[in-house]
């Protein structure tokens, strides 16, 4: 059971189809219902028509899947590239009207330029960005969305630039006007709290569905059929059908053709290598967060990939849509709702042609106020504070590196971004390094960093030199040398700077290798300085000063002292082992840190508390939790189940659940305790055995949210935040009192057994 989620590694190709598509094909109605709206939106937002958005997530949906490298990646047209399809708008436009069509020739070229970057191997070059100038790009976006489609969702006339649309934003919302503003404002209050609300009945539907589903009756009650006034507070303010969303009837009215009169200017080609370089990055960035979500943990062929997305991207541009790229968030919808091979994308692409055919009328209907708080969600999502303090959690360099990217982004343009992000980042890591400038560059490209196999089978690497994003492709070549299984250590005890780029890249491979049953270890880091404790901040080398405790870390190690507890504050450990439990098979694990370990008195089961930080692929960009969870290490096998609190529409909801096939156990002789936990698993007679009147009886008076088991341990957990002492204390008496149910539990089946 330890690795259940590596068995059976779903087929690929047609077998895969055939063996898996009542998966995919669930799968697949749920992104589409997301598809929709985003596509949409994302059209809108990049000053293209409407349905430019569904044709982009059309082809790519039945183009792409055809020809890629990815196993669960959606592709479809994406908020990341709204401000290259705009700023191709702006350089392109000559008055004519025909600045669309110049755009999709852009398109057109940029999708081949993404092809030949796949045919000549060159997917890898994505990896040498720094990760954190990505990011930086990101917020831009975000900033460039929210300012954008501000006005759109008040109703107001946007300004020229973003810069100006930003101070403008008082303004805006002095003039606003309250017919749009009010359809907005509700749309995003949904949005906002879409994941707070339990019922699972809510969740049948993505939250842009509900946006535009609840914005309708209000086109009708403000009649925005016809053109005229209605007066608030004493002031008339215009309605009409320039407020709703224009597409149109036929789907082959909306195809347009790409016109290549452009192709000899400057425009024309900085549009081309924009979108080329911007949707490549994007694809390999989002391919490989798509890897990480993967429960088979199968990897993308990136060059495969980029030929796969060029060529939809050219098919997309030649038919009047939008450039294609893989998309995290339907991504994560996708993987949540249990896809298992390619075809759910595919499945998508077929469901938006169903879609568009059957619910035109019905978009037609919708105000494009509800489009523009599905952006500007998106945009704030993207730009949030939250985005800003997880990076200087990194360190206050790459917080510098977030803005100087954003504020060269959002004064010029995306590849100024970039470029300016890359040459700020290189001068902090030259001072860093304390070394001339002729150096520095040796260091990086001539250093002495190696791999080798010791006698013990073993293997060793030695940084040297200068480790960041420019060593990134050799230190993965290396990386790959390793054979599967093998135990590595990485030693950085002479490097003279280890950034955050690389330091993720080994951490995405020790993640990888530790599935393949080989452990990797990274060491010779106490001598290096952070301006931070996060285990990915960039590290130079020169002595360092011990790390202070916070007050909960105090609390934490002195109740660890008073029990012979061991405590570890910031933990580089192997998380993996809590891959092996389903609640954390697609929730990707950033950060363990505050470990207590320990074990009974009574027992010979072995605990672990820790704090963990994960992601939960939402809607536009992942949520991230903090939680304490307990794991506990049993000396006996007990049934593989899953145990979670649950609320009375939760149960209807399974109910509809339960025609996939997924079921809650009922146990018949206690409906109160079946009427308030959810409990399902491999097998139910075991279990039904296994949950004796006794523990049951136990389980009902105590206020536990999740309790899992793998088979050979269980995950026990109570709240979505950190627990206080007092509670870590309630914990550990409670898993106490268990382990001893669960012992005596077994002692009593193998007697009866005897």
């Amino acid at each position: 059971m330890k690795n259940h989620m590596h068995h059976n590694v779903p087929s690929t190709g047609i077998k895969g189809l055939f063996e898996n598509w009542r998966n995919d094909f669930m799968a697949s109605i749920s992104v589409a219902m997301v598809a929709m709206p985003l596509g949409l939106g994302v059209a809108v937002a990049s000053g293209a028509p409407p349905i430019a958005g569904v044709i982009s997530a059309i082809i790519g949906g039945i183009v792409a899947t055809l020809f890629r490298g990815s196993h669960l990646a959606i592709n479809g047209p994406a908020a990341g590239l709204i401000t290259v399809i705009l700023a191709s708008i702006v350089a392109l436009d000559d008055g004519t009207g025909n600045t669309y069509s110049y755009v999709l020739a852009a398109i057109v070229v940029a999708g081949f330029i993404q092809i030949l970057l796949g045919l000549f191997k060159l997917g890898k070059f994505a990896e040498i960005l720094p990760s954190t100038v990505i990011q930086g790009i990101m917020v831009a976006i975000g900033v460039i969305i929210f300012s954008s489609q501000l006005d759109e969702a008040l109703g107001t006339v946007p300004a020229a630039n973003t810069i100006e649309q930003l101070k403008n934003i008082p303004n805006s919302l002095m003039n606003l006007n309250p017919f749009v503003a009010i359809i907005s404002g509700l749309g995003i209050l949904l949005l906002i709290f879409h994941s707070k609300i339990s019922y699972k009945l809510f969740h049948f539907l993505p939250a842009p569905v509900w946006v535009l589903v609840f914005s309708i009756p209000f086109v009708y009650l403000f009649n925005f059929f016809e053109h005229g006034t209605l007066a608030f507070l004493g002031k008339n303010y215009e309605v009409g059908p320039n407020l709703l969303i224009n597409i149109p009837t036929q789907l082959k009215e909306a195809i347009i053709f790409p016109n290549f009169d452009k192709i000899g200017t400057v425009g024309f080609w900085v549009s081309v290598f924009s979108i080329s370089i911007i949707a490549s990055i994007q694809t390999l960035a989002m391919a490989k967060a798509v890897d990480k979500l993967d429960p088979y943990r199968r990897k993308t062929d990136m060059n495969k990939d980029l030929i796969g997305i060029g060529l939809a991207t050219m098919v997309s541009g030649a038919i009047g849509g939008l450039p294609i790229i893989t998309v995290i968030v339907r991504s994560s919808v996708n993987i949540h709702n249990n896809a298992k091979t390619k075809w759910s994308n595919f499945f998508h692409g077929i469901l938006m042609i169903i879609f568009i055919v059957l619910l035109a009328p019905v978009i037609q209907k919708v105000p494009m106020a509800a489009l523009a708080a599905i952006l500007v969600f998106t945009g704030f999502k993207l730009a949030a504070p939250k985005v800003f303090k997880a990076t200087m959690e990194k360190g206050m360099e790459q917080l510098l590196f977030l803005l100087a990217t954003m504020i060269i982004t959002l004064y010029s343009n995306l590849l100024w971004g970039i470029l300016g992000g890359i040459v700020i980042t290189l001068i902090v890591h030259l001072l860093l390094s304390r070394v001339p400038p002729l150096a520095f560059f040796q260091l990086i490209f001539n250093s002495k960093t190696n791999i080798f196999e010791k006698k013990d089978g073993s293997y060793v690497m030695k940084l040297h030199g200068i480790a960041n994003f420019l060593s990134v492709i050799k230190i993965s070549k290396l990386l790959r040398t390793v054979p599967q299984g093998k135990d590595l250590n990485i030693d950085c005890s002479k490097a003279r700077l280890v950034d955050l780029t690389v330091l993720e890249n080994l951490e995405s491979f020790k993640e990888s290798h530790s599935s393949t049953g080989g452990s990797v270890s990274i060491t010779g880091l106490e001598a290096h300085v952070a301006s931070t404790d996060h285990r990915l901040a960039l590290k130079s080398l020169m002595k360092s000063m011990p790390a202070k405790l916070t007050p909960r870390q105090n609390r934490l190690q002195n109740m660890a002292e008073l029990h012979n507890w061991e405590f570890r504050p910031e933990v580089d450990l192997d998380t993996t082992y809590l891959r092996n439990f389903q609640f954390f098979e697609t929730r990707p694990i950033e950060r363990k840190n505050n470990s207590i370990k320990g074990s009974y008195p009574n027992s010979d089961a072995t605990w672990e508390i820790s704090d963990i930080t994960f992601d939960e692929g939402a809607m536009l960009a992942s949520e991230v939790y903090k939680t304490t969870v307990q794991v506990i290490q049993l000396p006996f096998e007990v049934p593989v189940f899953v145990l979670e609190k649950e609320g009375y529409f939760d149960k209807i909801f399974d109910r509809i659940l339960a025609l996939t096939g997924t079921k809650d156990i009922d146990l018949s002789l206690f409906t109160g305790f079946s009427s308030h936990f959810l409990l399902k698993g491999e097998s139910e007679e075991e279990i039904k055995l296994f949950f004796t009147k006794d523990l049951i009886k136990f389980l009902e008076k105590e206020d536990i949210h999740h309790i899992e088991s793998n088979g050979e341990a269980l995950l026990i957990f109570n709240y979505l935040r950190q627990a206080r002492t007092d509670e870590t204390n309630e914990m550990l008496s409670f898993s106490e009192e268990l382990v001893e149910k669960l012992a005596l539990n077994i002692l009593l089946e193998q007697n009866l057994l005897a």
